[in-house]
């Protein structure tokens, strides 16, 4: 008889693996102490995972220069996220292209997909896209499907609600589209969402942090105490559709003025064309321009504009660190540090503390991976995952 296991025992799972994830590598003692567990209950723990090939042990780096401060004995077996089996396949649907790899569980801090295919324009051609990938990506068998999706997505219901840039996707059934490809759990999750986890479990940050991404489009999420911010509507860190004073340009959306028609990589393209007067210059064109010439009147004003809704999103959260990915690293320090001090000079802690903006890679495979160890291994309403991993999640403890 199945017996699924108990509340306890699943937050005590969940709280192990997430811990790892924290911490990177750690024996079952630091394990157990940090977690205010019994070592037997911990080592219970330890054992169904690496049964299950979540973890995996690994002879300590360290051990050498404990051997030479006169310790003897085995070298110490510590414990991380499995690193050799691909457990997960994540998917990026983007505007531009779409990006697949198959992960493990301990996913590395940089991301590596293995397969970009230019993004097509229908559900039909992109699920022929999907085939395409499942013919190249190996292995074909997964724990479950990850995919970041831009827009306001209803990830409890796995449908796009809205997306400015990708309209298609509204009405389109994505979770079946790809369990006709890959036969196992589907999850997707808001792609400024899936960076911001991803930030978190390779940086954490126990006060939390704006993540603000530059590309295609422009948003952020929010995690407040090492968790994501939940919100009663699937809308989150939507700042780039807020209207800005004196901008008519005509946004995805279907409103004019949004901030996004201005600071994404199309925006910026737009406006270097009209300024001066080059005829469909490229990105590469506009970095350089930036590198010889340092931020332009025109971008200034933009920046200016962008760190005004950003501040103000500070000022509504009550956060003091905004992390900056996507296309705005691009250029040179110049942008990165007039935008940085455009935020600090807006936002109301910047009277009494310091505002902390940082530069960081996009980590979306890491946060995918994180949303599929969340919920697809223990999800919170206790009920065992579907598919592949059905065994793995009715356990008995």
């Amino acid at each position: 008889m199945v017996v699924v296991p108990s509340k306890m025992g699943r937050l005590n799972k969940r709280a192990l693996v997430s811990r790892l994830q924290l911490m990177g590598s750690a024996s079952r003692a630091g394990l157990a102490k940090s977690l205010g567990l019994s070592q037997p209950t911990a080592g219970k723990i330890v054992e169904q995972l690496l049964h299950y090939g979540v973890v995996e042990e690994f002879d300590a780096s360290s051990w050498e220069a404990d051997a030479s401060a006169g310790k003897v004995g085995r070298p110490p077996r510590l414990l991380r996220l499995d690193r050799r089996h691909k457990r997960f396949l994540a998917i990026q649907l983007g505007v531009g292209e779409t990006s697949f790899a198959a992960l493990p569980a301990g996913v590395g801090a940089e991301d590596r997909w293995e397969l970009r295919l230019p993004t097509p324009n229908s559900a039909k051609q992109w699920q022929a896209q999907l085939r395409e990938a499942a013919r190249r990506v190996q292995p074909r068998k997964f724990w479950g499907v990850l995919v970041s999706i831009p827009g306001v997505v209803d990830e409890r219901q796995g449908r796009v609600l809205f997306s400015p840039n990708l309209h298609w996707t509204e009405g389109a059934k994505l979770g079946a589209l790809i369990r006709q490809v890959w036969k196992a759990p589907v999850t997707l999750i808001q792609e400024e969402r899936a960076l911001a986890l991803g930030q978190q479990m390779i940086e954490p940050s126990e006060e939390g942090f704006l993540m603000v991404d530059f590309g295609e489009g422009v948003g952020g999420a929010v995690i407040v105490q090492g968790r994501l911010q939940v919100n009663p509507l699937p809308v989150c860190g939507e700042f780039g559709h807020t209207p800005v004073w004196l901008n008519q340009r005509l946004c995805g959306c279907g409103a004019r003025g949004c901030l996004e028609t201005l600071v994404s990589t199309r925006g910026l393209l737009q406006s270097f064309s009209e300024n001066t007067r080059r005829k469909n210059p490229s990105w590469r064109d506009l970095v350089e321009f930036v590198h010889e010439n340092g931020v332009p009147r025109w971008m200034a004003q933009t920046l200016d504009q962008t760190a005004h809704v950003i501040a103000g999103a500070l000022n509504i959260l009550g956060l003091k660190q905004v992390v900056v990915s996507g296309s705005l690293l691009e250029f040179d320090q110049c942008v990165f540090r007039y935008l940085a001090k455009a935020i600090a000079g807006g936002a109301m802690w910047g009277r009494f503390g310091k505002i902390d903006v940082k530069p960081a890679p996009r980590r979306r495979t890491a946060g995918l991976i994180a949303v599929g160890l969340s919920r697809l291994i223990w999800p919170d309403q206790g009920k065992g995952a579907p598919g592949q991993i059905a065994d793995f999640a009715r356990e008995e403890d």
